[in-house]
């Protein structure tokens, strides 16, 4: 950050009186900029013995495979994020949600909380951000070409835990991976 949003001058990186972090503070207005981290939402959805799957047709990671996931608007539940989400990226509805993974990921300033459900009548399609969708069986999931850390511990656990027929709520703290970069995002 520059410049302050309420009043536009220049702004200064240091410690607030009565704060233990740096921030972005404006010195004529006052005007402290808290930045905080992005909450990702994503669903597994599966139909029968099958996962849903979208190929990203994004930056990052494009042509990579994911769950449908991404940002979380203001105003909605992270688990209507996860719903909206799924609808955006792959056409498709899913019903019964239930918090499966999180995962702290502080290195990029990220939560990423997913979800697990099934698609409500089987149907899916291509939503803006995906080259294509589809479902696969677990001996079919392309493990070497998905497109996050928290999409591939998301499936493991998936695939571990459907075995059992229990699905707990796994949190994990991811650390950087060799494709990522540390740094602000």
């Amino acid at each position: 950050m520059k410049f302050c949003s309420a009043c536009g001058h220049t702004l200064v990186y240091k410690i607030p009186a009565e704060d233990s972090r740096p921030r972005y503070v404006c010195e004529n207005c006052r005007t402290i900029h808290y930045q905080n981290p992005k909450v990702i939402c994503g669903c597994i959805a599966t139909w029968q013995d099958r996962i849903l799957l979208c190929r990203r047709a994004i930056e990052p990671r494009y042509g990579f495979w994911t769950l449908p996931a991404g940002f979380m608007e203001n105003g909605e539940s992270c688990a209507e994020g996860a719903q909206r989400e799924t609808w955006e990226e792959a056409q498709a509805q899913v019903e019964g949600l239930q918090l499966y993974c999180l995962f702290d990921i502080p290195h990029i300033h990220q939560i990423h909380l997913m979800y697990r459900g099934q698609l409500r009548d089987g149907g899916f399609g291509v939503g803006a951000e995906s080259l294509e969708t589809a479902l696969f069986r677990e001996e079919e999931l392309p493990w070497d070409q998905l497109a996050f850390p928290s999409i591939t511990h998301t499936l493991r656990h998936f695939v571990a835990d459907r075995v059992h027929g229990q699905f707990p709520l796994h949190s994990q703290l991811l650390q950087p991976t060799s494709w990522e970069r540390p740094g602000p995002h």
